[in-house]
């Protein structure tokens, strides 16, 4: 699935720190000692495994600040569905500074393209229902625009970015508050009409009180099965209704025949494993 590029600042500037961290202040010392200054090569990033693929604009920033000569072509695109020995990248350029952002290119990629295949066995898995497999903010700190947008690319849905995106009411929030339909009313007086609330609820017996206050969106928070078709035959389809906890690929279909809107899985950015992406000579 084609996605939107992120800022060129937030590329850039998070691939400069990435550059920053491996090669210290010394720089790549290897490549220094044993290549000369002058030596050219031409390289193949190449898939190891099938998935799809994400992390093409990260990797190529990390060779043009390496080498900003070097010659660049990708053979894919973020998004793109990839098997065993598919080229991705071919490169050439000065040898010392294509392998001084060889590490940098895979630690993108490999993560990106995880996360973006694991979220795609996700969608596939509840294909042919109506619901919609979305992140959370289990994401690594200082990485989630990456994140985001691998789950993107492997066809996923944006839950909310942050903090600032919209009004998400969690149980703490509600026992701070006094209860589901006191924290509601809260939210509505203070936010603007654009802002949108949501409330999570753990009890089906919470259910008719978040609507009832105006939640535009329901959280039920590791309802069982029963208490999720349940709540699907309360709301009506007045409320979107998110599905979350205790959702992996072997309980994830039946959730989404339950009927509800969306299904949050935390594990699509804090377990996918890594892509295997490698740099072969040309």
């Amino acid at each position: 699935m084609p996605v939107m590029p992120l800022p060129r600042h937030v590329v850039t500037e998070a691939v400069a720190r990435a550059i920053s961290e491996d090669q210290g202040g010394r720089g790549d010392v290897t490549s220094l000692a044993c290549i000369p200054a002058h030596a050219d090569a031409k390289f193949y990033f190449k898939s190891r495994e099938a998935g799809v693929i994400c992390g093409l604009q990260p990797a190529l920033e990390a060779i043009w600040q390496c080498d900003p000569e070097a010659l660049v072509s990708p053979q894919v695109e973020d998004g793109a569905a990839v098997k065993p020995d598919d080229i991705l990248i071919s490169v050439t350029g000065r040898a010392r500074g294509l392998l001084s952002a060889e590490r940098i290119a895979l630690n993108f990629m490999g993560r990106m393209s995880g996360i973006a295949s694991f979220t795609a066995r996700y969608v596939e898995a509840v294909a042919g229902t109506n619901a919609r497999i979305v992140h959370t903010r289990k994401t690594t700190p200082g990485f989630r625009a990456f994140e985001l947008q691998a789950v993107q690319a492997g066809g996923g849905a944006l839950h909310r970015y942050g903090l600032d995106d919209a009004i998400l009411i969690k149980d703490n929030h509600v026992a701070v508050c006094g209860g589901v339909a006191e924290a509601v009313e809260a939210a509505r007086n203070s936010a603007g009409h654009m802002t949108r609330i949501a409330v999570e609820v753990d009890r089906l017996d919470q259910l008719d009180a978040a609507i009832a206050a105006g939640a535009e969106s329901i959280l039920l928070d590791n309802f069982p099965l029963d208490d999720l078709r349940a709540a699907v035959a309360k709301a009506k389809g007045k409320v979107t209704l998110e599905a979350s906890g205790g959702v992996n690929l072997d309980t994830v279909r039946g959730i989404a025949e339950t009927g509800v809107d969306i299904i949050s899985v935390g594990a699509l950015t804090h377990s996918a494993p890594n892509f295997d992406i490698g740099l072969d000579e040309a």
